[in-house]
């Protein structure tokens, strides 16, 4: 990866998968860059009341391109009910509410505020990589971070990392589903008044460990993982190689050959798109007649697009077989959006994930080679790379991607249901919401092969949530260890974690030290 910083995980081009919808989708929301940023004030005269500025970090108030929630999502009933209930819920205060799209929207308001007696700011995140929240910090008033999940998550949880890191005194976080919990977070402003911004980060902080549940049963159902040991392992990555279309850099090929014994070799776009056009209609057919047969739930995806989306399964997997090869990972967003490719490979990747080879979004390489080491060690289970949301309400982390395997246990483990739906950041192509299973053990991790280290967390399958918002597979865990340490590492790995079921821990740790590597445990 180019800049370990970098929030998701195209490694290959210039800009990640997010910065690139984010400059589109910031682009339709106009040159200037201000979205209403104008003062509006829904409170009476506030004589000797806290003054709060609210201020909305989106593209638009109606999202005019791909992206986090997903496209044309209409924000302003969500800001509508959230200024309400601050309201109601805070009666001792005046709040003033903006929107800003990036840097230039957010000084405005910054300089205008600048007579305007506000104690503090409540930056709500509601897209994923609008930079707001950084300049509001720097200005040095008490800062309340909130975010508005399976919309904003990505840059929440890096961009409260990275201020936590460098140590903010004035920044503190809400990260919760329940508004009561906003409500009591924004009601610590008042501790400014008497204690300053240190007395404010202290009770928000606080406040938030105090309302996340204590931990649950973290006993888990009986999953015999029957793992290699490391010298088999690293002797399995050596024959594994990986296909990135459209390539990622020489040091990490280098660094990944180097540390995990593993190929990784450029493919252009042109090449897997003559294997897409070459697929046999017949058999392309034939595996859109499986689909469509397996699926639990097919919605707003037509024949033709199942068909040619198989058409790109057969299309990599004849990629697969032609360079010897065993994994395959695409800038899936940069190949569809720029007319390289003409099918989403999502259900491609998933019928990869149960053919017992390795399909990868966003030609993430350090996931995918993840995916391959864990694939190795596991003996055939199938890794997916998930866009993490963390939410204290109910002390879970979720694991929402667009693509997952219904085979977690191997090819030849028992299948659990999964629905065909549209890809959904654009409502386009064909992905797959697999229903995952509950009451497992679960191993979420990512290798680094140029730092030497493994990301490394726990977490007990608890929930599958079904919500329209953000990327379609949603499993829920309840992370073993510190939830309030989960919240650190995402500025230094990035949003993307790999996910596999088994309790990985003693296997990952004896592998990393064969490797010479260090396991950072982020929970």
């Amino acid at each position: 990866m180019r800049d370990a910083r970098i929030p998701s995980g195209c490694a290959c081009c210039g800009i990640s998968r997010r910065q690139f919808l984010a400059k589109g989708c910031a682009a339709c929301a106009g040159a200037t860059g201000v979205l209403s940023v104008g003062a509006r004030s829904w409170a009476a005269d506030a004589d000797g009341k806290v003054r709060i500025r609210v201020i909305y970090a989106l593209h638009a108030p109606k999202q005019p391109g791909p992206d986090w929630p997903n496209v044309g999502f209409d924000f302003q009933p969500a800001m509508d009910r959230i200024n309400a209930t601050l309201k109601e819920g805070c009666p001792n205060f005046e709040f003033l509410s903006s929107m800003a799209n990036g840097p230039e929207a957010t000084a405005k308001i910054l300089e205008e505020d600048k007579t305007a007696g506000v104690d503090g700011y409540l930056v709500y995140q509601m897209n994923c990589w609008n930079h707001v929240s950084q300049p509001v910090v720097a200005s040095g008033k008490p800062t309340l971070f909130a975010d508005f999940q399976y919309g904003g998550s990505g840059g929440f949880l890096v961009y409260t990392a990275g201020f936590l890191r460098n140590k903010a005194p004035n920044f503190a976080f809400v990260a919760s589903t329940r508004m009561e919990d906003l409500v009591a977070a924004v009601r610590c402003f008042e501790k400014v008044k008497s204690g300053g911004s240190e007395a404010f980060v202290s009770a928000v902080t606080q406040l938030r460990k105090k309302r996340t549940p204590a931990p649950g049963e973290l006993a888990c159902k009986a999953d015999k993982c029957a793992t290699l040991t490391s010298k088999e392992c690293l002797e399995r990555m050596k024959d594994s190689r990986i296909l990135a279309v459209a390539g990622v850099g020489p040091e990490i090929i280098a660094a990944i050959k180097q540390g995990m014994g593993i190929d990784v070799v450029n493919v252009p776009f042109d090449a897997l798109d003559a294997a897409w056009k070459a697929a046999d209609k017949d058999q392309s057919k034939a595996v859109a007649d499986q689909w469509q047969k397996g699926a639990a739930r097919i919605a707003d995806v037509s024949r033709e697009t199942l068909e040619t989306s198989a058409a790109m399964y057969l299309g990599m997997k004849s990629l697969l077989a032609e360079r010897g090869a065993n994994a395959i990972t695409v800038n899936c967003l940069g190949g569809f959006y720029g007319n390289h490719i003409h099918a989403y490979p999502c259900l491609g990747f998933h019928q990869l994930q149960n053919d017992g080879l390795i399909g990868a979004c966003e030609c993430d390489i350090l996931s995918t080679s993840t995916m391959v080491a864990m694939n190795a060690l596991t003996q055939g289970r199938p890794g997916y790379i998930s866009d993490p949301v963390i939410d204290t309400a109910t002390r879970q982390i979720i694991y929402a991607h667009c693509v997952a395997s219904n085979r977690v246990f191997g090819p030849k483990g028992e299948a659990n249901p999964y629905q065909i739906l549209t890809h959904s950041e654009d409502r386009q192509g064909a992905s797959v919401r697999s229903v995952l299973p509950l009451g497992y053990m679960t191993t979420s991790l990512k290798c680094d092969a140029a730092k030497k280290q493994i990301i490394f967390h726990r977490g007990k399958a608890v929930a599958n949530i079904d919500d329209d918002r953000a990327c379609r597979t949603k499993l829920a865990a309840e992370p073993v260890g510190d939830i309030e340490k989960l919240f650190t590492e995402w500025d230094q790995w990035g949003w993307h974690r790999v996910t596999v079921y088994g309790d990985l821990k003693e296997p990952v740790f004896s592998l990393a030290d064969a490797m010479g590597w260090k396991v950072i445990e982020e929970a």
